[in-house]
């Protein structure tokens, strides 16, 4: 069901929770910049990294990587690349499974008026 053929109270609601989520959303990406504000936010592989150094200088790794993207760049790409792939799995896998859920119940004529 679309927003356009929602009665307006069901609109309304529909559009004051997608603006309380929205908000959620930018408040969870802009608290951490202000409550930290010189904060270092580095990624978990360094901080795994520089953890394990501290703990133990001898430790050796157990394997090299197979290949190393040539910059910082680059690898950020990669990841937001695996990241958008992912969500568009995802997002298939989920429509997918509701396309079919709504496909096997019957349509009841009297409620969509």
């Amino acid at each position: 069901m679309s927003v356009e053929t929602m009665k307006p109270k069901n609109k309304n609601r529909v559009i004051i929770t997608n603006i309380i989520l929205i908000t959620i959303v930018i408040a969870l990406a802009v608290v951490p910049l202000i409550v930290q504000k010189n904060a270092e936010f580095a990624g978990a592989d360094s901080q795994a990294e520089q953890a394990i150094t501290e703990l133990n200088g001898n430790y050796q790794p157990w394997f090299s990587p197979i290949w190393e993207p040539p910059s910082g760049e680059i690898e950020s790409l990669l990841f937001a690349l695996q990241a958008a792939v992912g969500a568009g799995v995802l997002g298939y896998g989920l429509g997918y499974l509701r396309g079919r859920k709504k496909k096997e119940e019957p349509v009841n004529n009297d409620l969509h008026r």
